[in-house]
């Protein structure tokens, strides 16, 4: 399986990655922030990763933890940039900071694919991004989440990046998916990307590995000739020849690629975050 990789750009940097955290730069706000796929060495020293941090997520539990401040004065709340497109950035509980920005090469191909009068779906939303980035290219976009207050953090990036007009549905995706279906609603591109496990609207619970085959087949007759769609996949029980496998034998007839979504630090890791999987009508 080959690897597509995301780039850092001016207002991101993953600086080094090891010892189960990575450091990133989030404009002028420097974070360290665990995450399971960093198993290797480091490469800066412990000392050189302190130097430069403002802020630490350290867990208290497999889902939650805190942030400690590292240095004196930094906001907790501030913006970046991609493009035309700000992203309003906090801290959060869930060691979220409300940007994905391994999905780089995402924007970009949906910056490529979406045009002027296309419908796009952005399907488990979360704040918005690709959802604003394809509304800047003046799109029809329809987000989908199944949380409120992503919603309205999504509403805010885009008021921020000065666009206006995503409908916002505040709904399960797939239920929201199967809807327009019914309602023969057809679109040019959907992005979606499902959690590994959750509790939707109405406590309904969500496992991917059961979910994925559904999944694919509702959104595929949501396409319209031409069109596409990406998915980015996280999960532990779903992996690549598992989600080749069943995508295959849903997508024949469409150009289907999968691949490791990976980035590289400043100091020349390759840092792994699950598979992405594009199909081409």
């Amino acid at each position: 399986m080959h690897t597509t990789y995301s780039q850092n750009w001016n207002q991101y940097e993953l600086m080094d990655a090891g010892n189960g955290k990575k450091l990133e730069r989030w404009g002028d706000i420097v974070t360290i922030r665990p995450d399971r796929n960093a198993y290797f060495a480091t490469v800066l020293t412990e000392k050189e990763w302190q130097e430069k941090v403002d802020f630490e997520f350290v867990e208290t539990s497999s889902t939650s933890g805190e942030w400690i401040a590292r240095s004196e004065g930094a906001p907790t709340e501030w913006q970046i940039k991609f493009g035309k497109a700000i992203f309003n950035l906090k801290l959060t509980k869930y060691k979220h900071i409300g940007l994905f920005p391994e999905q780089q090469t995402n924007w970009e191909y949906i910056q490529n694919k979406v045009q002027k009068d296309h419908k796009f779906l952005n399907l488990f939303g979360y704040t918005g991004a690709s959802s604003v980035i394809a509304k800047l290219n003046h799109a029809e976009v329809f987000h989908c989440d199944s949380v409120k207050n992503v919603l309205t953090w999504g509403k805010e990036n885009m008021e921020s990046s000065g666009a206006e007009g995503i409908k916002w549905v505040l709904e399960d995706a797939l239920k929201f998916a199967q809807r327009e279906v019914k309602r023969e609603n057809k679109y040019r591109g959907v992005i979606m990307d499902p959690p590994a496990f959750g509790i939707g609207v109405k406590k309904e619970r969500w496992k991917l590995e059961d979910k994925f085959p559904e999944l694919l087949q509702t959104v595929k007759e949501l396409i319209e000739p031409g069109g596409f769609i990406v998915i980015n996949t996280y999960s532990p029980k779903l992996s690549a020849s598992e989600i080749k496998r069943i995508a295959s034998s849903i997508f024949s007839m469409q150009k289907l690629e999968i691949s490791r979504l990976s980035m590289k630090t400043t100091t020349g890791k390759r840092l792994d975050f699950g598979e992405l999987t594009r199909i081409q009508f």
